[in-house]
């Protein structure tokens, strides 16, 4: 999330929330706050994902957010805990404010949502107490959150931010539920407008090492993005007052500083044997999309598609996920701010933001599933995921015209006033002839062996492409197929059948 200071005149007062959830911030928690658990509404209808739709205007009031199921959300943090998946996120709404608290939705199936409540019922007081005491005033709104389980025990991090530019705490609080009542303990890291060399304290996410240490990794603009080690015993910074170390900076043009990178989030992959590092660039509303380094260790150096280390003032890929447009549909941008969790029988899927073309304020939850390339990148669909049934698919399926998206990248250095465009990447008409081969070209084939679709094409290029089956939600047919995968550059490559 942007730090709420440079958000100058973006958001119109019409929309005060929107401006809220504009930075990830999260507000710490008083010392003995308790959750508001929204009792919840009878179901009597059946779920209809046709339901789903890009804006929400009519249920936008306060007055109805029982009905927020999959609106509403930003900076998502999403784990599964027992029979359900939970989500917490940003207090933000589309042309209201809102009262503070981060927001807790939870799911079965990850496409029919239910609004719990908050975590909060007020703005936590250490964080308060830490902003007013060098200057500034909290916010009244908590950002981008993270949650785990140790033992019994759920911790929850949040971030409280000010005007003050990196006036910012982020705070830990307990719970023996996922649903509360949450208890704050104390402040993990702050940063303060100084000339210390830091980062901005919000965004947080945590890792916890096969040997059982944890650190936290954290930042948004200013110094990039840091990582701190914490006690496992109690989920707080190991050394007090420690800012740990930055792990990862992005590039420059012209001497000018290429827009924003935030939102960490960090998991370790049992069967690569590697942590992924998973961070968002640039401006939250229109060009947010996401980028990720690997490492074989939590410390880093993490390694970004290339083989160069993220820790070095570059733009990195692979990029992932970006601003994207199919047909009849107005496109999705504000794509960034990750979520990145399995279900826990190793299928991982990415949660996060994104926001209609049709109108950029609105902010609706998208989940994806991941896969992973042969060589050991993430790669995630280019639809939601709606909970297909996985039949088997033959050469004969896959061959086909089919909408076809590469997530090219124009860089735009600066931040909100600059990145003024989404610059969605639109789909185009791409055929795989039942012949074997593409668009009628003959020198370029392609063949099938499941689950990758392999475009070997005359000029040498050879990149594989993996199909599955998922919901086509532009059109609202239940099941279609689709592809995904990373050209020899790392360029994203999406397409679905048509």
């Amino acid at each position: 999330m942007k730090n709420m200071n440079r958000l100058g005149g973006l958001f119109m007062p019409l929309i005060l929330a929107v401006s809220l959830l504009s930075a990830c911030k999260k507000e710490g928690t008083g010392s003995k706050l308790t959750d508001t658990v929204v009792v919840k509404p009878p179901v009597t209808t059946a779920f209809d994902i046709n339901s789903i739709t890009d804006t929400y205007a009519d249920i936008a009031s306060f007055a109805t957010y029982q009905k927020w199921t999959v609106y509403n959300v930003h900076d998502p943090s999403v784990k599964k805990f027992g029979d359900y998946y939970y989500s917490y996120s940003t207090d933000v709404a589309f042309g209201t404010d809102v009262r503070p608290g981060l927001q807790i939705r939870r799911s079965k199936d990850l496409v029919q949502w239910e609004y719990v409540g908050w975590v909060f019922n007020a703005i936590p007081a250490k964080g308060a107490a830490f902003i007013s005491n060098l200057g500034g005033t909290a916010f009244n709104a908590l950002w981008a959150p993270y949650v785990l389980k140790v033992g019994s025990e759920y911790r929850l991090y949040y971030s409280l931010s000010s005007a003050v530019p990196r006036l910012s705490v982020i705070g830990m609080a307990t719970a023996t539920s996922p649903e509360g009542p949450w208890t704050e303990k104390d402040l993990v890291v702050t940063s303060a407008n100084d000339a210390s060399i830091q980062t901005n304290a919000i965004d947080p996410t945590v890792v916890t090492t096969t040997s059982g240490e944890q650190y936290m990794y954290y930042g948004s603009a200013w110094d990039g993005i840091y990582i701190l080690k914490l006690d496992p015993a109690t989920g707080l910074a190991s050394s007090s007052g420690d800012k740990g170390k930055r792990i990862a900076n992005r590039g420059f043009t012209a001497g000018k500083y290429n827009g924003n990178i935030e939102g960490a989030e960090v998991i370790y992959n049992p069967d690569l044997k590697k942590y992924f590092l998973f961070i968002s660039y640039d401006w939250l509303q229109t060009k947010y999309n996401v980028r990720v380094g690997r490492s074989d260790n939590p410390t880093g150096p993490f390694y970004d598609y290339n083989g160069h280390d993220l820790n070095t003032n570059e733009d990195h890929g692979p990029m992932i996920l970006a601003p994207y447009q199919f047909a009849n549909q107005s496109g999705w941008q504000g794509t960034g701010h990750c979520a990145v969790f399995d279900n826990g029988s190793g299928q991982y899927f990415m949660a996060h933001q994104a926001r209609p073309g049709v109108n950029s304020f609105f902010m609706d939850l998208h989940v994806r599933k991941i896969s992973w390339t042969t060589d050991g990148w993430p790669i995630v669909s280019p639809e939601r995921y709606a909970n297909v049934v996985q039949t088997a698919i033959t050469a004969a399926d896959v061959a086909g015209v089919y909408e076809k998206i590469t997530l090219n990248y124009h860089v735009v250095p600066g931040y909100g006033t600059e990145q003024v465009s989404p610059d969605f990447q639109t789909a185009v008409d791409f055929k795989l002839d039942a012949g074997g081969t593409i668009n009628g070209n003959a020198g370029d084939k392609w063949t099938f062996t499941t689950p990758w679709i392999t475009l070997t094409y005359s000029n040498g290029d050879t990149y594989k492409l993996k199909a599955e089956r998922e919901r086509d939600w532009e059109n609202k047919i239940a099941s279609t197929i689709i592809f995904t995968g990373l050209d020899k550059s790392g360029t994203a490559i999406w397409g679905k059948r048509k």
